[in-house]
């Protein structure tokens, strides 16, 4: 065995006392020693899709439910009903009496949470904070409460599921789960919370 068996404890060690970031480079195939060297030895990143932050990944899905609220808001305001194609249950969701909250359409609360979060994180993105993603993560929660609540009506009573609110809802509980994950994790978006 090249290197012989003091530098595979060493290497241990180093595995083992080092950083749990490190992952294992493929190893040389001109080399004969068993025992990876330090330069086989990486750093691994932390996720992120291709350097995106994660500001922009919430406002890409905060525009996603701003336009099915918004279609939904339009359709409801002019007292028709929404398309869903073959399905059947946008129109009775629609009629129903749980489709308006003290006589405004529950779409137009969404279009305004949407714009809320869409400005939230985009001044993230731009500008940075705690406080800005923690407005993004603290209103997201409350929608998704709201959210919980209307699929339970949908579900339960109603018996009849819009796949425009179903939509809009798999976006909130996605922006949701990213604000929190981020949240959980700055430490690792230091620079974006500054």
């Amino acid at each position: 065995m090249v290197g012989g068996p003091l530098t595979l404890v060493r290497w241990l060690r180093t595995l083992s006392g080092g950083s749990t970031a490190t992952t294992l480079a493929a190893p040389d195939p001109g080399r004969t020693s068993p025992v990876p060297s330090r330069s086989d030895l990486r750093p691994r990143q932390p996720f992120r899709l291709r350097s995106v932050h994660p500001g922009l990944v919430l406002a890409a899905l905060d525009i996603v439910g701003l336009v099915v609220a918004s279609y939904l808001s339009t359709v409801e305001l002019q007292n028709r009903l929404p398309y869903c194609g073959p399905l059947a249950g946008c129109q009775q969701v629609a009629q129903s009496t749980y489709a308006r909250v003290f006589g405004v359409p529950v779409a137009v609360f969404g279009v305004a949470l949407s714009v809320t979060l869409l400005a939230l994180a985009l001044a993230w993105w731009r500008r940075g904070g705690t406080m800005l993603l923690l407005g993004h993560y603290a209103l997201s929660f409350v929608g998704v409460l709201f959210e919980v609540r209307f699929t339970y009506i949908q579900v339960v009573v109603l018996r009849a599921i819009c796949i425009w609110c179903a939509i809009y809802g798999l976006s909130l509980v996605a922006r949701f789960l990213i604000a929190f994950w981020v949240w959980m994790h700055r430490d690792r978006y230091r620079r974006a919370l500054a």
